[in-house]
């Protein structure tokens, strides 16, 4: 219990100090135009009140990940815990804050935009096939996942197909519509059905005397059930991901840098939002690791279902909150990927148009865009669930290294202090190597060959960075001479 409540606290605290320092190192300009004022669409470019911005962009990053994702990451025990608050704080909050912050810079453009103006052309295209794949993939997975929740709420009456089929027409008038016709006003219902679920699962497991196990050196320790197969690194960074840091809440955050009247909102949209998700992550890593009666349980359980996390969200939510209060609750965990899933496909469409220079505004744009990326994600949902799941799940992190990369190049252009970004940026790219190396999924070579590749490739990128930074402080004493 101890570990959780310091782990909360640690949250807060990271917000409260650490994002004033992302904040100062970006500098940000009161009185600059945003994107919202001088470039209005009214379909886009729209612009909103900051605690609507603030709940949208929560809602669009939170998706499963903090839920099922933390619960998968507690199969390694209370290690989960660290990666969490570390990660959300130092790695997820930044990337967000600084991913989101160039886009309200440079117009509202797409992280793929952003990433070829500071890492080059060759960036450019790799990043605009690369998250355009991502974005469908993470669409496809928000479309299973919900639909099979739901269907299991409803008793199988209507069947899994006539579910995803609602979901996806939900997800068709998400993506052409104006963002505050349908988006920007549903979304506080759905956030508060999710935050119900988060504060009422909270509150049952601190007053229900569940034994959340304590983060001790004895408890520092691989606890999975196939500890040899799933090494606690890269494993568990690749595993918890919204709840610390992802890839994802790059491509979502443009969509608000396009709705925000100031930059001072930042601090709060972006990297409030990273941490609330943290403390979401938090939660359901806890409770996963005490409700069964601890990490052992918790594995058998999650074993015998085939590592469907699904199944035992519904249990937690149903025995903890009773009837009501666990259909709410489950509607809060239907809510969240729901509304990162419409908002991949929309954030999918602006790269796309971004790329291809067509005008928004008309409808009919919006569908020659958007038709062809619903049809490859409908494909996308006839594959096993599990099989896109695992590899959306490193193609996220792995743009997470890539946009951290980009914040580098970034604040070492400007002339800032750039280690804010060059240490989670090394660490990621250790951490996609090593995992893309090892995994089951992978190659599946030896954890001495991923990890020895894994940490050279940081170094070799470290090393670059470090010339980049050589080559800036000559052209200044050169000017100054």
């Amino acid at each position: 219990m101890i570990t959780f409540f310091l782990s909360v606290v640690a949250l807060v605290a990271g917000y409260f100090i650490y994002s004033r320092v992302a904040e100062r190192i970006f500098g940000v300009d009161a009185n600059r135009p945003t994107p919202a004022v001088a470039q209005a669409d009214g379909v886009d470019y729209v612009a909103m009140p900051v605690w609507k911005i603030f709940l949208i962009q929560f809602l669009n990053i939170a998706g499963l990940g903090p839920i099922f994702g933390a619960i998968a990451g507690a199969m390694w025990g209370p290690v989960a815990f660290l990666w969490i608050v570390l990660g959300a704080i130092f790695a997820g909050a930044v990337h967000d804050y600084f991913s989101g912050m160039l886009s309200l810079r440079h117009g509202g453009k797409s992280i793929t935009e952003i990433s070829g103006h500071y890492l080059g052309n060759g960036a450019k295209q790799f990043m605009r096939a690369f998250t355009v794949v991502l974005l469908i993939m993470v669409g496809a997975v928000f479309i299973m996942g919900p639909a099979r929740i739901i269907d299991d709420m409803t008793g199988n009456t209507a069947g899994l197909t006539t579910w995803v089929a609602i979901v996806f027409i939900y997800y068709i008038a998400s993506t052409i519509l104006p963002i505050d016709k349908l988006i920007g006003r549903i979304y506080p219902a759905f956030g508060f059905a999710l935050l119900f679920m988060a504060v009422g699962i909270s509150i049952m497991m601190l007053t229900g005397r569940f034994a959340i196990p304590e983060l001790t050196w004895a408890n520092l320790s691989n606890q999975h059930v196939d500890s040899d197969k799933f090494p606690i690194f890269p494993m568990v960074f690749i595993t918890i991901a919204c709840g610390a840091i992802s890839g994802f809440h790059a491509t979502q955050s443009p969509l608000m840098a396009r709705c925000m009247t100031n930059e001072k909102q930042g601090r709060v949209i972006f990297y409030g939002a990273m941490v609330t998700e943290g403390v979401v992550a938090l939660v359901w890593a806890a409770i996963g690791m005490s409700f069964y009666g601890g990490v052992g349980a918790l594995n058998q359980t999650m074993a015998a279902n085939q590592g469907n996390a699904a199944v035992v969200v519904n249990e937690i939510c149903n025995s903890l909150l009773g009837t009501a209060g666990g259909v709410l609750a489950l509607l809060g965990v239907v809510a969240a990927p729901i509304t990162s899933g419409d908002t991949a496909f929309r954030s999918a469409r602006i790269i796309v148009a971004d790329f291809v220079k067509l005008n928004q505004g008309p409808l009919k744009n919006r569908l020659i865009i958007s038709v062809p990326l619903f049809l490859i994600g409908f494909i996308l949902t006839r594959i096993d669930f599990g099989i896109v799941w695992r590899y959306f799940a490193w193609t996220n992190q792995t743009l997470a290294a890539i946009v951290l990369w980009t914040i580098t190049a970034y604040l070492i252009r400007e002339r800032k202090p750039y280690w804010i970004a060059l240490i989670p940026s090394a660490f990621m790219t250790a951490v996609v190597v090593s995992y893309l190396l090892l995994a089951p999924e992978g190659f599946q070579l030896s954890t001495g060959i991923s990890y020895t590749v894994g940490i050279m490739m940081s170094v070799v990128l470290v090393a670059l960075s470090m010339v980049t930074v050589y080559r800036v402080r000559l052209q200044d004493r050169a000017l100054v001479q």
